[in-house]
């Protein structure tokens, strides 16, 4: 496999005749026209032979939600372990309202990909809410009538466990929620089903701030199967121009995070999204999330070079519309997602997980297949 990085000028014919590779296949691996114009600065992976030697198989969890276009979902289900379907939210009484999952379920059997139910502590205002979790957590009744309620979505549905994203908990509730982690994975253990447990992408156990001081990285770790790190959102919609997930700030969480999670425990976290900014940044602005696909689509429409942060080992570029806004776009290419599964490689991670599957990214597929074996299930 090659990284090739588009310089000025550069057609598709030429660069396959450099590689000795026919024009149509770099089109169709990567999922482009073949008379399409390239971009200064896009990646381009050029597949050149099928024998490359792939030391480690690693799981790969995939988040979706459940409209999901189904073209696209079977494109990526072969390179999935298992695949998180967003999400059951719990209620104040220890319930949870549905989602329409069957589908997918009953797809992804078919691609040996057992589905994750997802639960998480999104109120019905559509964020997740701390005094909702708070409820649940601190009356036995509402927590084990809660836990019933996995395991019968679980029994019911055929899942392979569950992926707990509990967010925003109060620092108070911490021996509460891992209380009722423990609880729920004694419950799993008898039917072996999984527990997996989203983690804030932490770097000190005394990192401040509500997102992070109830997710105890070493009393959760010694509890679940997974934990997933969410090392995403150091550029997020609401804040200033910048790279979603550097990967040396990345690396910062993996680092505290293998030395109080045994490293066959942990799952990184990779966006499969970029965002689109106004510039300058003023409060109150909101940046629009883009695509990886489709970024590079702007950057062609306004003839923008995409240009590439040594330090974040991530792609960006600017651009003024035709209001005269000045606009600045972040987002992942090959060589963004090579240097985070290069971190998998180096810690020794059990694997990845993305957020999430539901936008087009050929690219990331392509250098993902050619570096790890993905762990599949017998179902």
């Amino acid at each position: 496999m090659i990284i090739h990085v588009v310089q000025e000028g550069e057609t598709i014919y030429e660069i396959a005749d450099n590689y000795k590779i026919d024009y149509r296949k770099i089109a169709n691996d990567n999922e482009i026209r073949v008379d399409e114009d390239l971009v200064i600065g896009q990646t381009l992976v050029i597949i050149n032979n099928g024998n490359e030697v792939k030391d480690k198989t690693i799981v790969v969890n995939g988040y979706t939600f459940t409209n999901i276009d189904k073209e696209l979902l079977f494109k990526v289900l072969p390179s999935l372990t298992y695949l998180s379907i967003f999400s059951y939210h719990i209620t104040e009484n220890g319930n949870l309202v549905s989602v329409n999952d069957n589908e997918l379920i009953e797809i992804s059997k078919n691609y040996l990909v057992d589905s994750i139910m997802v639960v998480t502590n999104i109120g019905f205002e559509g964020r997740f809410d701390s005094d909702l979790v708070h409820v649940v957590l601190s009356d036995d009744n509402i927590k084990n009538r809660l836990i019933n309620n996995i395991l019968e979505v679980i029994k019911s549905k055929k899942y392979r466990g569950v992926n707990i994203d509990f967010e925003y908990i109060y620092p108070e509730d911490e021996d509460a929620y891992i209380t009722f982690l423990n609880q729920l994975k004694t419950a799993l253990r008898e039917e072996d089903y999984l527990l997996l447990v989203a983690l804030a992408p932490k770097t000190s156990d005394q990192q401040k701030g509500i997102l992070y001081e109830a997710h105890n990285y070493q009393r959760i770790g010694e509890i679940v199967d997974y934990t997933i790190l969410m090392t995403y959102e150091w550029g997020y919609s609401r804040g200033p121009a910048r790279a979603v997930a550097p990967v040396n700030l990345v690396e910062d969480v993996v680092k505290y995070a293998v030395s109080r999670i045994p490293n066959h425990k942990i799952l990184l976290g990779i966006p499969n999204y970029g965002y689109n900014w106004i510039i300058p940044y003023f409060e109150g602005s909101i940046a629009v999330s883009v695509g990886n696909h489709e970024a590079i689509d702007i950057a062609r429409t306004y003839n923008q070079t995409i240009n590439y942060d040594e330090v974040a080992q991530t792609p960006y570029f600017n651009y003024t519309d035709p209001e005269m806004i000045s606009h600045e776009v972040w987002f992942e290419d090959a060589r963004s997602i090579e240097a985070k599964l290069d971190v998998v490689t180096k810690y020794n991670l059990e694997g990845i997980s993305y957020w999430t599957i539901t936008r087009k990214f050929p690219q990331n597929y392509l250098v993902l297949n050619n570096t790890f074996k993905i762990e599949k299930q017998s179902l």
